[in-house]
């Protein structure tokens, strides 16, 4: 059985063209992207422990290794830190000590204080299954009438996956979709996460598990969204991380004057006040 961490080294091999890192592409390849001798010899690894690990046989490779893998895939920053978290999170599925706490749904009382200080604007408390926890008012406001809110406990992972108003919303749901899958790979545990991929697959089926197993690492660009009485807003995302708690707080900020002044006239608009959901 693969390991996380295995399924990624391998779609990242298989992404990846030899003579991009100056390897010649030899005839007769019996599959796509970068032999595992090739990554094993320019890791420094013998290719039966590569073998290994891709196929979830050692499920805790050193912080050596990792890195020279990493080296020699030659990734960018981020997925660098994506392939260190799914090494630490495939060592700890094996731990037979290790067992898996349901995610933190509580918000501190000083993180509702300061989401109480941004109550003007579009902000909100998450965890890393994309569970909604708290919002602002005039967040509330900006997702009337598209159905993210109406669920008793939201979740912007499901909303996004099985409720047909979200591709309206989200102008560019493909790339919200990415972002989605790919942050539930941020789950304190791979059971966390296990949790809420059983209740999603049968319902979202392959669109689903094509993004959460294709391991890369989404560009998150400015946020569109259609809101129900007609403005389209763009809006910058700023993340602060609450590591103690596995939640952030995201604010959401107008990328242009236009939305500035659409989301002005919605917080005018707005009746609802700051709301914690536990």
């Amino acid at each position: 059985m693969g390991t996380p961490l295995g399924d990624f080294i391998r779609a990242k091999r298989d992404a990846i063209q030899p003579e991009s890192l100056g390897l010649p592409d030899r005839d007769r390849r019996r599959s796509p992207g970068l032999r595992r001798l090739d990554l094993a010899t320019r890791a420094g690894i013998s290719m039966e422990y590569l073998a290994r690990i891709e196929q979830g046989r050692d499920r805790n490779p050193s912080t050596a290794v990792v890195n020279a893998i990493a080296d020699a895939l030659s990734l960018a920053t981020s997925e660098r830190n994506h392939l260190r978290y799914l090494a630490k999170i495939t060592g700890d599925e094996c731990s037979a000590h290790f067992k898996p706490a349901p995610p933190r749904r509580q918000v501190r009382p000083s993180v509702m204080d300061t989401l109480r200080m941004l109550e003007q604007g579009i902000a909100i408390v998450t965890n890393r299954l994309g569970d909604v926890l708290a919002y602002t008012g005039t967040y509330a406001t900006v997702t009337s009438g598209t159905g993210l809110l109406d669920a008793e406990t939201p979740n912007i992972t499901r909303y996004v996956f099985t409720d047909p108003r979200a591709r309206t919303f989200f102008a560019d749901w493909d790339a919200i979709a990415d972002e989605q899958a790919f942050d539930l790979w941020l789950a304190p545990s791979v059971e966390n996460l296990e949790w809420l991929t059983a209740e999603l697959i049968p319902l979202a089926g392959t669109d689903f598990t094509r993004r959460l197993n294709r391991h890369e690492v989404p560009r998150r660009g400015v946020l569109r969204l259609r809101h129900p009485s007609g403005p389209e807003l763009r809006l910058t995302r700023e993340t602060l991380e609450l590591p103690a708690d596995d939640q952030q707080i995201v604010v959401f900020l107008p990328a242009d004057d236009q939305t500035a002044r659409a989301v002005d006239q919605l917080h005018r608009q707005s009746r609802g006040r700051l709301r914690s959901i536990s």
